[in-house]
């Protein structure tokens, strides 16, 4: 029996924004969801992105009314709320929750803070609920600096930390520089905030060096704070040259005591207007889409024992998502 996927992250709302074409007939994101059903996952985290440009906001907004969109049964998609806890596995169609990828999707660089935060506040009223947000992508916005820049936390970055108390929401570090990551983390400590840390698709700094993957440090105080961190499937991200290393990613993990911190943030996302030519392909095809989950499966169960394939599978994400909504 396939055991039930839960998946942190993809991209599916901004390819939507795209795409003419159904999500029932495209194989051009393997997050589609004939993938999806294919893979058994029970539940999608679906991002909501924009890059920093004028009126990114606009974006934002407009993959959340995407995602209102497709809550029904023609779908095969619903909106996943509290009372679908117990009984995830045995859903017939799929749970979507959303998440927000880079502050930019609420607030562009020119509107004020409370005008950003009003157009998260819409956005929450049209999805139902944020799991997580990271404060930015790949490069640097009012909030800090992404995963290619060597920017902090800004002052903005500070505000938004403090809206986030108490709201059960997350901060995701998976697109933090360093220099932001440490300063998220010492600003949370100093101020005595409360909120949840996480990487929703990030993979391990010393089993494949590359900006995107976590250092050892910040993988540990996620793994204390009983966070999540999802593996990231991108090719580029696992090591682009040894499909194996996915797995290496995960016995780097539970060295590191992340038993109960593994999951899976796949990063499916559309491919095939990327520029960037080298990285093709994006995904090993063991990884090519949502399809591929049961063999992956297979393969953990056989290295790291059934129960630990089913933690990764979908216990540590739904055990997060019940502390996140107590």
């Amino acid at each position: 029996m396939n055991q039930p996927v839960i998946d942190l992250h993809c991209d599916l709302l901004s390819y939507l924004t795209k795409s003419n074409s159904s999500i029932y007939k495209t194989e051009d994101v393997g997050c589609a969801v004939p993938y999806l059903i294919e893979g058994n996952v029970k539940l999608q985290i679906m991002a909501i992105f924009a890059p920093v440009e004028s009126n990114s906001h606009e974006y934002g907004l407009k993959q959340s009314e995407i995602f209102q969109n497709l809550n029904n049964e023609e779908n095969e998609l619903y909106r996943f709320e509290k009372q679908h806890l117990e009984n995830l596995a045995t859903n017939e169609n799929i749970g979507m929750l959303a998440s927000v990828e880079s502050g930019s999707a609420f607030c562009d660089e020119n509107v004020s803070l409370k005008q950003g935060f009003e157009n998260l506040e819409r956005i929450i009223e049209n999805v139902g609920s944020i799991m997580y947000i990271s404060f930015t992508h790949h490069a640097e916005n009012r909030f800090g600096g992404g995963n290619y820049s060597t920017v902090g936390l800004k002052n903005d970055g500070k505000a938004l930390i403090d809206y986030l108390h108490n709201r059960n929401i997350a901060i995701d570090f998976s697109h933090t520089s360093d220099a932001l990551a440490h300063d998220i983390l010492n600003y949370i400590s100093k101020e005595n905030i409360s909120v949840p840390i996480m990487a929703s698709h990030s993979n391990y700094r010393p089993v494949y060096d590359h900006k995107r993957n976590l250092e050892d440090d910040f993988a540990k105080e996620i793994i204390h704070q009983k966070g999540l961190i999802g593996l990231n499937f991108v090719r580029a991200f696992v090591n682009p040259e040894k499909v194996e290393a996915l797995e290496e990613h995960v016995a780097h993990g539970i060295s590191l005591g992340a038993e109960n911190t593994i999951c899976y943030g796949a990063d499916y996302f559309y491919t095939k207007d990327n520029p960037d030519k080298s990285r093709i392909p994006f995904y090993f095809k063991e990884h090519d889409n949502a399809g591929c989950y049961p063999e992956i499966n297979k393969v953990l169960e056989e290295q790291f024992g059934a129960k630990q394939m089913k933690k990764i599978s979908s216990q540590n994400a739904l055990d997060f998502i019940e502390r996140l909504w107590k």
